[in-house]
């Protein structure tokens, strides 16, 4: 069942718990924090839709390179630098 009634930020952390234990991860190895600002910067400088797109490409390619906090927090750099960058790039392609 859908709502678009907006759920506190406690339903966050009852969701990351359910969803990890689901997927047999440890809701403590997960950076939110960083995984919500690369989805932002992404919503933001290139498309909404991109942001999910972004955030699962972050996450194949950490678990690719050995899954660590330390290799989620590198895609996560690597995703928010090109967001940042991708207006003023786009737009010099565009000239």
């Amino acid at each position: 069942m859908s709502t678009s009634a907006p759920l506190p930020p406690e339903a966050l952390d009852d969701w990351l718990v359910a969803l990890a234990d689901g997927l047999g991860l440890d809701p403590a190895d997960v950076p939110v924090s960083t995984l919500l600002d690369v989805a932002r910067d992404v919503a933001h400088n290139v498309a909404r839709p991109a942001a999910p797109l972004s955030t699962f490409l972050v996450g194949l390619a950490a678990a690719r390179n050995g899954g660590t906090t330390a290799d989620i927090e590198a895609a996560s750099a690597l995703a928010t630098r090109l967001a940042l960058a991708w207006p003023t790039e786009h737009s010099e392609a565009d000239r």
